[in-house]
């Protein structure tokens, strides 16, 4: 049976078939009536190839989970259940249907996994690589937002996962690369496999569906909420800036990934400069009142305590294992 083509199929039957098989609806909005109880949040991204990802190396299946997990994370970081999702994919000639099916099996698949109720769907043509536009609707609840407590000096900041994995596998993606491209072997095989869980953190991050519900029925609260996409450094000057406070990390508390300091010796890139200014981690970076530290890590064991608050004249600083305190630069991190 000869594969299905854009050609043949033309923009509104490729997105039907694209939708058959799964439990969403084609053509349907995604507005959603909220309960009175709560309010409606949004959150959105457009991700540009040879921007934001490289197909040379990034599965589709896995590009399309990690966009809806991106904005998803940012709905969660705002105490929001996710609701619907609105999905516009740029195509470029280069690609063709059974393509843009795997990056639609992604993101069917994340949608799943976060409660997502719709997903809209369009298509449309892209002169330069293929982009993918995500925009999530949430819903917070009234109630969580009340109790939402002032931030205060002594305030615990917690992680909800190990930092620096992701931009530590990016470089072996692109060592990879590096070495497939010289070698001018169609055939030749990346080298992953000793680094296959820092491969993941980059291509597929996870984020725990349960996040919001769980600080609901636990009755722990943050202060605030970010999500980590450009390194650990930049989320703390945002908060720090937010809130008015500030703030200290310590070197010796930051989680990293096995292999991720055997990886750095290899490839000559300093860990800790990972977690602290790279990106793509896509953890939850939480403010929790200290009073509600023995309880959150009892009911949240997979967050790490990295830090607390401080008083204003602080900034954002960085504490190293000997104890001398640095103010936290943040640089971002570079899809180079």
């Amino acid at each position: 049976m000869a594969e299905e083509t854009f050609s043949d199929l033309g923009r509104v039957e490729a997105i039907a078939k694209l939708y058959e098989g799964t439990p969403y609806r084609p053509f349907e909005s995604s507005w959603f009536e909220t309960s009175g109880k709560a309010y409606v949040t949004q959150q959105s991204r457009t991700f540009i190839e040879g921007i934001d990802f490289d197909l040379i190396y990034f599965p589709l299946k896995h590009l399309g989970y990690k966009c809806v997990t991106a904005v998803t994370g940012e709905l969660y970081a705002e105490l929001s259940h996710p609701r619907t999702l609105d999905i516009r994919l740029g195509i470029s000639s280069k690609l063709d249907f059974k393509h843009i099916k795997e990056v639609w099996e992604g993101i069917v698949t994340a949608a799943k996994e976060h409660g997502y109720s719709k997903v809209s769907l369009d298509l449309v043509p892209s002169p330069n690589g293929l982009a993918v536009s995500v925009a999530a609707n949430g819903e917070t609840s009234l109630l969580t937002a009340k109790r939402r407590p002032a931030a205060k000096s002594m305030d615990l900041i917690c992680v909800s996962d190990n930092l620096g994995a992701a931009f530590m596998g990016f470089q072996v993606l692109e060592r990879e690369k590096r070495a497939f491209e010289k070698s001018g072997d169609a055939k030749a095989q990346p080298k992953l496999e000793d680094y296959r869980h820092l491969v993941g953190a980059y291509l597929k991050p996870k984020i725990n569906p349960q996040t919001v519900s769980q600080m609901e029925e636990t009755e722990i609260i943050p202060s605030y909420g970010y999500l980590v996409t450009r390194g650990i450094a930049d989320a703390v000057k945002r908060l720090v800036r937010d809130s008015g406070l500030g703030a200290k990390i310590y070197v010796d508390k930051l989680p990293f990934a096995g292999k991720t300091f055997e990886l750095g010796k290899e490839m000559n890139i300093d860990p800790i400069s990972a977690a602290l200014n790279g990106g793509e981690d896509y953890r939850l970076l939480f403010t929790i009142p200290i009073g509600k530290h023995e309880k959150f890590r009892h009911d949240f064991q997979t967050y790490d305590v990295i830090g607390h608050l401080a008083k204003p004249e602080v900034g954002a600083a960085v504490v190293t294992p000997d104890g001398v305190e640095l103010p936290i630069k943040a640089q971002g991190w570079k899809n180079e």
